[in-house]
Formats: structure tokens, sequence, C-alpha cells
């Protein structure tokens, strides 16, 4: 039997944390429960006492919470970056991402555009202030299609059966929804690079266990995963 170690962690770690998880049961016998989801939520979740022995949040919002007493500051511990991309629903034309103005032409083309939530999710809320910076808060908001996080707005995006739609939401959850497609990063005056880090809760009944998970997520031996993942 396996030990159960609750989880309250970003939509960008979904795909590493499942990717993981049977190396979780093999090597630690223990298995993951809880929930993914935009990091604001997340931590609101966390606040309002939801069972967590483990986080994974942007890295200021860790090491912020650490700061407060909710998290064990010395458990903290880096994952990666993971940045803000570009998707598509799966076989269609990758278009060109690469400038100001060639993402502000592929906005225009779109008939949709599916993003995480734009005040409490990391990418949602850059996308707003994309957006803004393009000059297309007027046109795109009639085409926005916002959720709860980027997971659930790719897949959304995937079932949707649109051909022009466009995806944009951080690269690891792209990765991770079957259905859409990486375009690529967003251009570099947009590049946005997420720092997200791992801590154990200060409440955590196995708080020993917890940061064993931590640490097989962040040794050299998953460093190709967390590459595969997304993250950098």
């Amino acid at each position: 039997m396996t030990q159960p170690i609750a989880a309250l962690c970003a939509g960008a770690s979904q795909g590493l944390v499942t990717g993981i998880a049977e190396r979780l049961r093999s090597e630690l016998g223990v298995h993951t429960t809880g929930r993914f989801g935009a990091v604001g939520a997340m931590k609101e979740a966390f606040i309002a006492g939801e069972a967590c022995d483990v986080t994974i949040l942007t890295d200021a919002m860790i090491r912020a919470m650490a700061a407060d007493g909710q998290l064990r500051a010395d458990t903290v511990m880096p994952l990666g970056s993971v940045r803000t991309g570009v998707a598509v629903p799966a076989g269609q034309p990758l278009p060109d991402v690469s400038t100001a103005e060639a993402l502000a032409a592929v906005f225009a083309r779109a008939s949709s555009l599916w993003i995480p939530d734009t005040i409490k999710s990391t990418a949602g809320i850059h996308m707003r202030k994309v957006i803004d910076a393009l000059g297309l808060a007027n046109a795109m908001q009639p085409k926005l299609r916002e959720f709860p996080n980027g997971a659930t707005a790719m897949r959304a995006m995937a079932d949707s059966g649109d051909p022009a739609a466009i995806g944009c939401t951080q690269v690891s959850e792209i990765l991770f929804t079957p259905g859409v497609a990486l375009v690529g990063p967003l251009p570099k005056v947009f590049e946005l690079g997420t720092v997200y880090s791992a801590a154990v809760s200060a409440r955590a009944p196995n708080a020993a266990m917890a940061q064993r998970v931590i640490a097989l997520l962040a040794s050299e031996s998953s460093a190709a995963l967390r590459r595969q993942c997304g993250f950098e």
C-alpha cells in the first residue's frame, strides 16, 4: 500500500508530477493526491486549510509563504523556469510568432484565443498585459475564452474543433495536453520565464516524506523529465 502525499500545485507542474508518479510509487512508496490549478487559486486553497504536504508555486510566492511561516523555509527547492508559449490545435500549421508584429497578426486572424484566468494565473495575468501592449484589448475581447487554468484552457481548445483557434499559457501545460501543439514561446519583447519552486507545508503530517518527494522532483535523475515537461 502506498502512502498519500497531498499536493496543491501550479498547473504548470502537472506534467512533471504526473510523469514522476511511477518513481514516487516504486522508490518512495507514495502517491500524490490533491489539485493543480492557477497559482492564486492554489494559494487560496492552502490558506483555507485544504490538505497539503507539498506545494509547487511560483518561486516568489513560495518564498513569501515561507517567510510568513506557512511553508518550511528549509525545504524550498527550485524546479526550473517555464516560459509562456503559443499553441494551436494539433495538425494545424505553426504560425510565425517570433516578433510582436507577427504575434499581433496571428491574434488578429484567430477566431478565438484560449487563455487561463487573467487574475489568478501567472500566464493569464501576463497575456492580458501582452494583449494590451499590442493594442488589441478591444478587438480580442469577444475572442477571449478564459478558463480557471492553462491546462483546462488547452483541453477546451483541443475539444472545440476550431482550426483557427490560438492558445497561450505556460509551455509545460501545452506540452501536457493532447490535441494541441506548441508553436513556440512568446516573442522576446514579451518573453516570460517563471521560476517554480516546491516546499513542504508547515502543517504537513509527514514532513520528512514530503521533503523526499521534493528531493526526487528536483534531483539530477529527474532533469531529463523536467526538460521534457517544459522546465528549463
